[in-house]
C-alpha cells in the first residue's frame, strides 16, 4: 500500500486520514461564477486540452479578494462511464501534499518544537549516524564518511539534506529503488529504519535535490506531536479548515466521487499499466502517511488550504499557523549559489527569481523567473497534473485538478493558467 504514496510523490510528481464530517458545509460555484467574461480567458487557453483529447476533464478555482470569482469542472472524471467532472470531485493531490506538510511542521515551529538549525538526529535520533556517499573503493565497496556537518530540520524542509528520490541513475538512486528503499516501507517505523540505512548522496546544504524530506517531516510530526500524521493533520488542518475530502484514503460513502487516474500511452490517455504503483484505490488507509505524496482532495477544500497561506495563516477567523510562520514558509531559504546550481524537477526548475521556501517555489522577481504571477507567488504541483498558486501580491488564490500522470508530452497547464490568469485580471483594471 505504500507504494502507492511514495512512488507516486516521485516518479512524475512535477516532472510531479480521517474523513471530515458531513454536516460541514461549504460554498458551492454557480453556473453565474463558471460563466463570468471576465474569466473567459482562463476557459479559453484551457478547454482546448480537454477538447483535443489530452486530458480526460479538469477543475479550476480562483479566490480574489475573498471571493469566489471562477469555477469551473469540464470534462469528465472516468472515460469509461463517462460521469462528468464536477467541482466536489475527489483527486489524488500527490506531490501537493507536500505544502500541507509544510503546514504542520509550521504548526510545531510556532509551538518552539523545532527550529531550522536543529538537527535532524535531535527529534529523530535514529537518524545519528547518517554517513555520505563517496563513491566506490577498488574493489567495488562503498565508500561512506561523516557530513562535515550533519543535516539539519532547515536544510530538510528544502531539499538540501542529502537525501532522494531515486530518480536518476546515480549508485544512491539505485539503493532507493532497491527492495530495501524507503518508498517500500509498510509502516513509520519500517520508513525510518529504511531511511537509516540510506547513505547521503550529498554533503548537506551543497546541492537542491528532489526527495523524500518531507516524508521524513512527516515523521518528524507524528514524533514531536504525538499522533499519527493523518490524525495530526485532521485534528489541526483539515478540521480547522473544513477541508471535508481531504485524507490519505477515499471512504466507500466517497467512491463515488473518487475520479479515475490517466497515463498516455500509445497516444491516447489510458489507465496505468498493470503494475504501476499508480494503480491504487486508496480504499484503505496507508500504513505509512506519506508527508510527501499521499493526500486525496478536492478543489474547494484545497482552495480553503491556499487562502489560509493568502491571509498570513488564517481564514474565517480560524487561525492556523501565526503570520511569522506563513511569512518563514513561503520567503526563498536558498543560497545564491543553489539558486545558479541549475537545479529543479519538471516544471519547478529552480533559479533566480523562482527560489525555494519551505516545501514550495517562492516568486521572488516575476521579470527575472519569467513567469505571470506575482511578486511573493508560492505554489507547487503533483504527479497527477495538479497545480495551485497562492499570489498575494494580486490577493489570488488558484487552483487547477486534473488526473493525468506528468511526463513527456504533458500539456503546459501551468504557464497557460498563469498567463490566462494575469490576462483575466488585467480585464479587470
Amino acid at each position: 500500500m505504500i507504494r502507492r504514496h511514495h512512488l507516486a510523490a516521485a516518479l512524475f510528481a512535477v516532472a510531479l486520514s480521517c474523513p471530515a464530517p458531513a454536516a460541514w458545509s461549504q460554498p458551492k460555484p454557480t453556473v453565474a461564477d463558471a460563466a463570468s467574461p471576465t474569466w473567459a480567458p482562463v476557459q479559453s487557453a484551457l478547454h482546448p486540452f480537454v477538447d483535443q483529447g489530452q486530458l480526460p476533464g479538469m477543475i479550476t478555482l480562483a479566490f480574489k479578494d475573498g471571493r469566489m470569482v471562477h469555477a469551473e469542472a469540464y470534462g469528465v472524471r472516468d472515460l469509461a462511464t463517462g460521469a462528468p467532472m464536477e467541482m466536489d470531485t475527489i483527486v489524488r493531490a500527490f506531490s501537493m501534499t507536500k505544502p500541507v506538510t509544510a503546514v504542520a511542521m509550521m504548526i510545531l515551529r510556532d509551538e518552539g518544537r523545532w527550529k531550522p538549525d536543529d538537527p535532524i538526529s535531535k527529534h529523530l535520533p535514529e537518524l545519528a549516524d547518517l554517513k555520505v556517499w563517496k563513491g566506490k573503493d577498488a574493489d567495488g565497496r562503498p565508500i561512506l564518511e561523516a557530513p562535515a556537518t550533519p543535516p539539519t530540520v532547515g536544510q530538510l524542509m528544502t531539499h538540501t539534506a542529502g537525501f532522494l528520490y531515486g530518480f536518476e541513475a546515480s549508485d544512491v538512486d539505485a539503493i532507493y529503488r532497491s527492495d530495501n528503499g524507503p518508498m517500500r516501507a509498510t509502516s513509520t517505523e519500517d520508513f525510518l529504519r529504511r531511511v537509516a540505512d540510506l547513505p547521503l548522496a550529498y554533503e548537506p546544504g551543497t546541492k537542491w535535490k528532489y526527495s523524500i524530506a518531507m516524508d521524513i517531516q512527516g515523521v518528524i510530526v507524528e514524533r514531536l506531536s504525538g499522533r499519527s500524521l493523518a490524525q495530526f493533520m485532521d485534528a489541526r488542518i483539515f478540521r480547522p479548515l473544513k477541508m471535508t475530502d481531504t485524507g490519505f484514503h477515499v471512504p466507500a460513502e466517497k467512491r463515488g466521487r473518487f475520479a479515475a487516474l490517466y497515463e498516455w500511452r500509445d497516444g491516447k490517455l489510458q489507465a496505468p499499466a498493470a503494475g504501476s504503483p499508480f494503480l491504487s484505490d486508496y480504499a484503505n488507509a496507508p500504513g505509512f502517511a506519506s508527508g510527501g505524496g499521499g493526500l486525496v482532495t478536492t478543489a474547494h477544500d484545497y482552495a480553503r488550504f491556499a487562502r489560509m497561506l493568502l491571509g498570513g495563516g488564517t481564514l474565517d477567523g480560524r487561525r492556523i499557523i501565526s503570520r511569522k510562520a506563513a511569512a518563514e514558509m513561503m520567503s526563498n531559504h536558498l543560497s545564491p549559489e543553489l539558486l545558479g546550481g541549475r537545479y529543479g524537477i519538471g516544471m519547478q526548475q529552480i533559479r533566480p527569481g523562482y527560489e525555494f521556501g519551505y516545501n514550495g517555489v517562492v516568486v521572488t522577481d516575476p521579470a527575472k523567473a519569467g513567469v505571470a504571477m506575482g511578486k511573493g507567488s508560492y505554489l507547487w504541483d503533483g504527479a497527477a497534473g495538479t497545480w495551485f498558486w497562492v499570489d498575494p501580491e494580486n490577493r489570488l488564490v488558484f487552483v487547477g485538478l486534473v488526473q493525468r500522470l506528468m511526463g513527456p508530452g504533458f500539456p503546459p497547464l501551468q504557464p497557460t493558467s498563469q498567463k490566462a490568469v494575469r490576462a483575466a485580471l488585467d480585464g479587470t483594471r
